[in-house]
């Protein structure tokens, strides 16, 4: 569907990034670019008003766009938070949701600057956030290169039972670290799921992949299909060549950084394999969170 949507759609010069990254991209002047994103989270989808708190779903609102400026290697600036709210929810409640948004924002210096309001079956938040970065510093899903290694930050799996989906930090100071310091070749954040979303810098990037179960990194007590399709875990998955990746290891020792190197990029189109614990090859098929 998004696909087709793109292409009736058509945008002039200014639009450097339209439809298909985790933000959109835009010339703004000599040595910046603004980035443009959006999410909607729905109840009992996204969250469930009866295990999660209202900061919670505050905090976790703001935080999935902001994990997307961070894929993208930018910096966030402003938000837009638009509310669809059932009738018979208590004004404390949305007070709840926006310390959970005020305290995230504080955290990264993001200002929220309005939104809208309407009367809605269920929960409804949508966040525009707008943020830059330099032109050249910024990092697309497509971009990955034969012979990459595959990193992830931090750890994957688990997330609705431990809680994190609600309570992650997102690696905005970990991906404007990778942009300032490497050359990383593709980049986006894991939301739907590993399987799926290292699927969409394959498609984008006309390239294949091979990733080795033993040196994915598990969250606790998470299982192996949790950690590949589970999704939600706001960590950064990017590719980057060999070289770089040796130095972005050697520096990760020293500064403590979150990384792990999990397979490697080849030229066999949209096609995923696993080297699984049996030693033996298996093909993969994108099994992340489905929102339809």
């Amino acid at each position: 569907m998004i696909e087709l949507l793109a292409r009736q759609i058509k945008t002039d010069k200014s639009v450097i990034k339209g439809i298909g990254d985790d933000t959109a991209v835009v010339k703004c002047c000599q040595d910046k670019a603004l980035l443009f994103t959006c999410d909607l989270l729905i109840e009992d989808i996204h969250f469930k008003i009866k295990e999660t708190t209202p900061y919670e779903i505050g905090w976790k609102a703001l935080g999935c766009s902001l994990s997307d400026i961070a894929a993208m290697g930018g910096v966030p600036l402003y938000a837009l938070i638009s509310l669809g709210l059932p009738k018979n929810l208590r004004l404390e409640f949305v007070e709840g949701i926006y310390r959970g948004i005020n305290k995230l924002a504080q955290i990264f210096k993001v200002n929220i600057i309005g939104g809208d309001t309407n009367s809605s079956s269920k929960l409804i938040i949508d966040v525009f956030m707008v943020g830059e970065a330099q032109p050249h510093k910024i990092v697309y899903r497509k971009g990955a290169q034969k012979n990459d290694l595959i990193a992830v930050t931090g750890t994957l799996g688990n997330s609705y039972k431990s809680g994190k989906h609600s309570k992650f930090l997102p690696r905005l100071k970990e991906g404007q670290f990778l942009v300032h310091n490497f050359k990383i070749n593709s980049m986006i954040d894991i939301s739907d799921g590993l399987s799926s979303d290292l699927h969409h810098i394959l498609r984008q990037s006309n390239k294949g992949a091979i990733i080795f179960e033993h040196d994915i990194p598990f969250s606790k007590d998470a299982t192996f299909s949790q950690a590949l399709n589970e999704g939600e875990d706001f960590e950064l998955l990017f590719t980057l060549s060999e070289r770089e990746a040796l130095r972005l290891s050697r520096k990760a020792k020293k500064l403590n950084f979150p990384v792990s190197f999990i397979g490697t990029i080849i030229e066999r189109p949209r096609k995923l394999f696993l080297f699984n614990k049996q030693d033996k090859f298996e093909e993969l098929r994108p099994e992340g969170f489905r929102h339809f």
